[in-house]
């Protein structure tokens, strides 16, 4: 007769009882044949397929490793930080963010000039997007590869991307080809023109006009950061009235994960809230923490067009370690 125990299940199906009983965990009901003790074949997984198979990769994922203690350090504004040494570098690198902006106001390096111009508003507003999509090279030349491979939105021609050179922040996968870059035609076709699509209704707000682009340019292969980045250059460097009122934190984008891990917050609109009182205590446009996050996230820094050995402003510096009790 079957018999139950305490967790009202089979005394043979039970782990603990069965194990306390020192009952054979097994079905009651079973074969009459003899059982034969057989090595149970391992079922094959993906991972043990290409490490079967000469010459091929293991399927290893390398994370960073965070040697910075908790040093006792808190700050309000961004409570998930325990270490004045992570707090500090974050403090650098959106003072580093707010430089670069004040940069493309004043004085646009390299390709950045020709968008800021007074040239034709529809080959300007198409090579921010060339500048944004494939990003700026960490070199001494950091538009090279941009350069080489620009085409006129006049002509209809998409760049050839086969030998395209990137740079960190790019959106582009030679897996996909052209088709970001069609779809971007096309989007700005829907609308008449790219200054049409970018400029949207004349009553809008500079905060929403940066918005609704926002999401509509959620293209195939235009994830948030390029977007972002193209919306913010835009409006930086006067081509259209574009201010961010957000920064579209979502997924896990590196942004969004930097700045969950340093607000402390993973709610969306507590998280965009947190962000919006960081960037004002700091007195910078809340623009400049999308670069900053990510940078401080990265462990590296990514001058996006300014060139290797670019420097943070050093008021910049001193406002960010105010705001951050440093």
């Amino acid at each position: 007769m079957p018999k139950f125990c305490r967790h009202n299940r089979l005394l043979q199906n039970c782990p603990i009882c069965s194990r306390e009983q020192e009952v054979e965990l097994r079905p009651l009901v079973s074969s009459s044949a003899p059982r034969v003790a057989e090595p149970r074949p391992r079922a094959a997984t993906p991972a043990r397929e290409r490490a079967a198979r000469p010459g091929a990769r293991a399927g290893v994922t390398v994370r960073r490793v965070r040697t910075a203690i908790d040093d006792g350090y808190r700050t309000p504004l961004a409570p998930g930080l325990k270490s004045g040494e992570e707090g500090r570098r974050l403090a650098e690198e959106l003072a580093f963010a707010a430089t670069r902006l004040d940069v493309l106001r004043s004085d646009p390096p390299g390709l950045y000039a020709e968008v800021a111009s007074d040239g034709d508003l529809e080959e300007r507003s198409w090579l921010a997007f060339l500048i944004a999509y494939l990003s700026p090279l960490e070199e001494d030349d950091p538009f090279a590869g941009i350069a080489a491979v620009r085409t006129s939105w006049a002509s209809g021609e998409l760049p050839d991307l086969a030998d395209a050179r990137t740079g960190p922040r790019t959106a582009h996968d030679p897996a996909r080809g052209a088709r970001t870059l069609e779809a971007y035609r096309a989007w700005a076709g829907r609308s008449g023109s790219q200054a049409a699509a970018f400029g949207g209704e004349p009553g809008w707000t500079p905060e929403r006009r940066f918005a609704r682009a926002f999401e509509r340019l959620a293209l195939p292969g235009m994830h948030r950061g390029p977007r972002f980045d193209l919306l913010a250059t835009l409006g930086s460097l006067g081509a259209y009235e574009l201010r961010a009122g957000a920064l579209g934190l979502v997924g896990d984008d590196q942004v969004t994960v930097a700045a969950k891990r340093a607000l402390g917050i993973g709610d969306q609109l507590l998280l965009e809230r947190r962000a919006a009182q960081l960037a004002e205590a700091c007195g910078f446009p809340l623009e400049a923490l999308d670069l900053g996050f990510e940078n401080w996230e990265r462990g590296e820094r990514v001058t996006a067009g300014l060139g290797p050995g670019a420097e943070p402003d050093p008021a910049h510096v001193e406002s960010a370690l105010a705001a951050l009790d440093l």
